[in-house]
């Protein structure tokens, strides 16, 4: 495969406009197969890519970088694989949450990781509530997500607020769905980004991405780094937002 130009980092800067990106990290397994390799090798290459690109985020300039980890649809998965994936998590917090809290990084999780095994939420809610004064860029991570249940658990909880009096329903905009949203309190979407040549949104953030620029590329998830990212992030800045307008 002939190499590709690749951008000059230090030319990548705020500039590029984006103050929320979002991964749909996808290939891990393809990446395996292609090295005949098998997939929690893959899963192991897909770690060092977050790790890579997590600290590219913060030299980026990104307020908040979203990661698609684990979809409430990959409990279809083998049970083995599942808990390769679980225990690649829980290595993952327990190996890098010292740097990412001495960097000002603020963890967060969005999706129904309660679900999870009651040890590792445990562990994810210490991670998350040691960082949370930081005041650095936001490291999100979808664990047992899905955008229709997220968007089901908003009209759930809107309705529960309506029926108690509350709010009236004939006042629910726009703003009370977001407010009732995992993501609540993170900036908009302005950039989702899926590897490995597939093209859709697998059920990631679905309200969030109504104006968000997509941007998809051929490279598997365990490939990517910090320069793809920038590569993606040029991209974005040549974008012509307009919002629904002219």
């Amino acid at each position: 495969m002939a190499s590709q130009a690749q951008p000059d980092l230090t030319n990548a800067s705020p500039a590029h406009g984006a103050r929320h990106v979002a991964i749909i990290m996808d290939g891990n397994g393809r990446w395996a197969k292609k090295r005949l390799l098998p997939r929690i090798a893959g899963h192991r290459a897909g770690v060092e890519a977050v790790r890579r690109v997590a600290r590219a985020a913060r030299d980026l300039g990104l307020e908040c970088l979203t990661l698609y980890a684990f979809s409430s649809e990959n409990w279809k998965r083998p049970a083995n694989e599942i808990a390769d994936l679980m225990g690649l998590l829980r290595h993952f917090i327990q190996a890098d949450l010292d740097e990412f809290h001495a960097n000002g990084v603020r963890l967060r999780v969005i999706g129904d990781y309660r679900a999870l095994e009651p040890s590792l939420v445990d562990l994810i809610e210490r991670a998350v509530t040691r960082t949370a004064a930081n005041s650095g860029p936001i490291i999100a991570i979808a664990l047992n997500y899905g955008a229709q249940d997220e968007m089901l658990r908003a009209a759930r909880h809107l309705a529960e607020k309506a029926a108690a009096g509350r709010i009236d329903p004939n006042e629910i905009g726009v703003e009370h769905i977001d407010a009732a949203l995992d993501t609540a309190d993170l900036p908009p979407l302005d950039l989702l980004i899926r590897t490995s040549g597939e093209q859709r949104l697998s059920n990631f953030m679905l309200w969030q991405a109504a104006y968000a620029e997509l941007y998809f590329t051929d490279m598997l998830w365990p490939d990517f780094d910090e320069r793809a990212l920038a590569k993606a992030l040029d991209a974005f800045r040549m974008r012509d937002r307009r919002f629904g307008g002219l």
